[in-house]
């Protein structure tokens, strides 16, 4: 794959390479802070331009109305990913800081197999149901229901999980007859361009189906946004940008789907295995270093016990430690660049300006080299201090008591966000109710894994709007419209 071989990617414009009119930007790796390479920099022209292949390709086309090809294609590209699976390991541990053995899970082996499982609910689906007949307004009138592809999709995607992130989008937007303009993060763009070559290279995509454009322009993912030829807008990234996404697309009423940030609880019942229940909460905060929007970072744990949690919890997090994600055995590598571990740091100081004192961690790892943070548990403070309520995105844990299933349930949702959250009790119809309880749009009850392609995912509040993977996934890339004729 000439995007990892040669130290440069390309966009992928109206089925065409480009070199991209802004010229080229360097893309670093976070564990040596050494540059990888460079990656094509678009303008507003490059981006005006691939909106208006993806228009052209949905109204020109038969790829909107071609089941048969769409899950031909979407095969294709399954199967050579799968092919290039090694080198896209490769290149998304030293371009993301992916620990190695999460890319055998949800950074990469997971999304590529996802992109089939979308090509077969696209072949399986009810695309026409029949209503009956029915006589509105005295009219015999027989009706049915048919679904059809919303048109032109952009995608704006994040660094933490960029496969599983773009592929999330590509794939059931696909499916269902859309074509897209994919905008991914300045952090990750050889993730996003790899994928491109491979589906240029290997599949009968037509041109301007899928269109790649990367840039280190923030405003691009904007232009996206308020460019009436694009019908819905599918964000992935933090609530601050989310709100600017439905603002730019409101005037058009655009459709939005928003996946956004979380704080999502980790409730500890009084029942529980302290001890199993402290080391999940530490593994989970640990991984991809924090760099995961449904991740818990809030614990809560019984008052009476409080003091033995932050022992074990503090115990496990010192035990995890950071590593360099090339090792299989790291959990916790870097975090993505310079910039977000300062702002990684920045919410540790606002941790002990409010009060806060650090059980382990606090600060840098002592390394030679890389954006790495130490796993971290704050301990005093409450969950009314920002450091509860905000959206770090490291390995930082705030530990909380509470006193009793109800005021659990009610920390848990005293946030502005709703994404996931976490219960652990011996009791498991307990746990379940806690967990029915708790306003998020997953829960995961005694270490349960709620992830999967036929899984929809997404969140309540300010988490997001829509939801992503399985059926209902599937769908918001869907219209719907009723037919009637005489009966």
């Amino acid at each position: 794959m000439s995007v990892w071989t040669d130290k440069a990617s390309t966009l992928l414009v109206d089925g065409e390479p480009a070199s991209g009119s802004g010229g080229r930007f360097d893309t670093a790796n976070p564990a040596t802070e050494e540059v990888l390479g460079t990656a094509a920099n678009a303008t507003a022209a490059d981006m005006d331009r691939a909106i208006g292949a993806a228009r052209r390709a949905f109204d020109e086309t038969e790829w909107s109305r071609d089941l048969d090809l769409r899950v031909h294609c979407l095969e294709q590209l399954s199967r050579s990913l799968r092919e290039h699976a090694d080198e896209l390991r490769e290149l998304t541990i030293a371009e993301v800081g992916a620990p190695r053995f999460l890319t055998h899970g949800a950074q990469l082996d997971a999304p590529i197999a996802d992109v089939a499982h979308f090509a077969g609910v696209a072949a399986g689906y009810e695309w026409t149901r029949d209503l009956g007949v029915a006589e509105p307004m005295g009219m015999p009138s027989r009706r049915w229901t048919r679904r059809e592809a919303v048109g032109v999709v952009g995608a704006i995607t994040p660094w933490n999980f960029p496969h599983q992130i773009n592929l999330a989008k590509l794939g059931p937007a696909l499916a269902a007859g859309n074509t897209v303009v994919l905008k991914p993060a300045p952090d990750t763009p050889w993730c996003a361009a790899a994928v491109g070559e491979i589906l240029l290279n290997e599949t009968d995509i037509p041109p301007g189906v899928v269109n790649i454009v990367t840039s280190d322009d923030h405003a691009l993912g904007a232009q996206l946004s308020s460019d009436d030829r694009v019908d819905l807008v599918s964000f992935t990234g933090s609530t601050a940008t989310g709100r600017a996404v439905m603002a730019a697309g409101a005037p058009g009423i655009k459709r939005t789907f928003l996946e956004l940030g979380g704080k999502s609880a980790f409730v500890v019942l009084d029942d529980a295995d302290l001890g199993a229940a402290c080391g999940l909460a530490a593994f989970t905060v640990c991984t991809h270093a924090g760099q995961g929007c449904a991740l818990t970072t809030r614990l809560l744990v019984p008052r009476a016990h409080y003091d033995e949690a932050v022992a074990l919890t503090a115990e496990a997090l010192r035990g995890i430690g950071v590593g360099n994600p090339d090792d299989p055995g790291t959990v916790c590598g870097p975090l993505i660049s310079a910039r977000q571990r300062d702002r990684v740091e920045s919410y540790l100081t606002l941790a002990a300006e409010e009060g806060g004192e650090f059980a382990c961690g606090g600060g840098r790892a002592e390394r030679d080299r890389g954006f790495f943070v130490e796993p971290t548990l704050i301990t005093g403070l409450s969950n009314d201090s920002r450091v509860a309520r905000e959206e770090i995105f490291g390995p930082v844990l705030v530990i909380l008591p509470h006193d009793g299933d109800d005021d659990a349930v009610r920390i848990a949702n005293d946030s502005p966000y709703g994404l996931s959250g976490a219960v652990h009790g011996q009791d498991l119809e307990r746990a379940r109710g806690v967990a029915a309880r708790i306003r998020t749009g997953t829960v995961g009850i005694n270490g349960g894994v709620w992830y999967g392609a036929d899984a929809p995912f997404g969140g309540y509040k300010q988490s997001g709007i829509g939801r992503e993977m399985g059926v209902a996934g599937f769908e918001e890339y869907l219209e719907t419209k009723l037919i009637a004729e005489p009966a």
